[in-house]
């Protein structure tokens, strides 16, 4: 079948090329439509199989990351969007797109309960600048995030200034106990790790990304659609000298695992 993706595009947000190459590269048929669009024409969602938020910093952060973006989505499509999950659908949000989707409740969606109020955030980085490196991420084995499957350790890059994930400790006992915690910043070993620059916002429990209790809808900081070619992690040469240089970028195993699951179950 063909795979459809729905990139979101909007004011300030700027990796739809990547993420578009991602999906595409990976198997999909993607298109890149602006919100405003799409607000004009709700029902265009239901011809794709996967929907992205993008990072960037959409509508300047201006009231916080996503805020903005948050409530004109939420208050615009909302219906939409949660028959799009209904009918199993997947939807990804990277960076300010993870901030929108906590923002508009789609994140963490306890007990299934999307469009509620913000249950968990992120925060300004601890080291109170923004962070442009690489990292590490231990993936959960038990998280049922379908974006994560057979991904053991992988390491992305990340950019931002508010990207420490926080929330009260009954909110964040339920996302252990229910396994929503997808990635953790880890050590090089693959150790999670609340030591900088290994954890290099200060997330609680290590925390980079998470998932619904149906693993279809996910959120993560670090940008897994720039690091498409093996040529654009920093180490490149040392690998490529070593023999152990990537055929592609490792950021590509969770596009293909998105794709994937839609041509297996839909």
């Amino acid at each position: 079948m063909e795979v459809k993706s729905l990139i979101i595009t909007g004011y300030g947000l700027n990796c739809e090329t990547e993420t578009k190459a991602a999906f595409d590269y990976c198997g999909a048929t993607s298109d890149l439509i602006h919100l405003n669009d799409i607000l004009k024409e709700k029902n265009i969602l239901n011809s794709y199989h996967i929907l992205s938020f993008i990072g960037g910093f959409s509508f300047g952060d201006h009231l916080g990351g996503g805020t903005v973006f948050a409530n004109k989505v939420k208050y615009g499509l909302k219906e939409q969007i949660t028959e799009f999950i209904k009918s199993g659908k997947l939807i990804i949000g990277i960076c300010n797109g993870f901030q929108t989707l906590i923002r508009m409740g789609l994140l963490p969606g306890l007990k299934e309960n999307y469009f509620t109020s913000q249950k968990v955030a992120l925060d300004w980085n601890d080291s109170g600048v923004f962070r442009d490196s690489w990292v590490t991420l231990k993936t959960n084995p038990e998280s049922p995030c379908v974006f994560i499957k057979d991904i053991n350790k992988i390491e992305l890059p990340i950019r931002h200034g508010e990207g420490k994930f926080v929330a009260e400790k009954d909110i964040l006992d339920e996302l252990e106990s229910e396994n929503l915690v997808a990635f953790r910043y880890a050590d090089k070993n693959g150790r999670p790790t609340s030591q900088f620059p290994y954890n290099p916002n200060g997330s609680l429990n290590n925390i980079a990304g998470i998932c619904d209790p149906t693993g279809r809808i996910f959120g993560l900081m670090p940008h897994p659609e720039a690091y498409l070619s093996p040529y654009n992690h920093p180490n490149w040469r040392t690998a490529k000298e070593s023999g152990t240089l990537r055929c592609e970028g490792a950021g590509t195993l969770i596009f293909r695992n998105a794709v994937e699951y839609i041509k297996e179950k839909l």
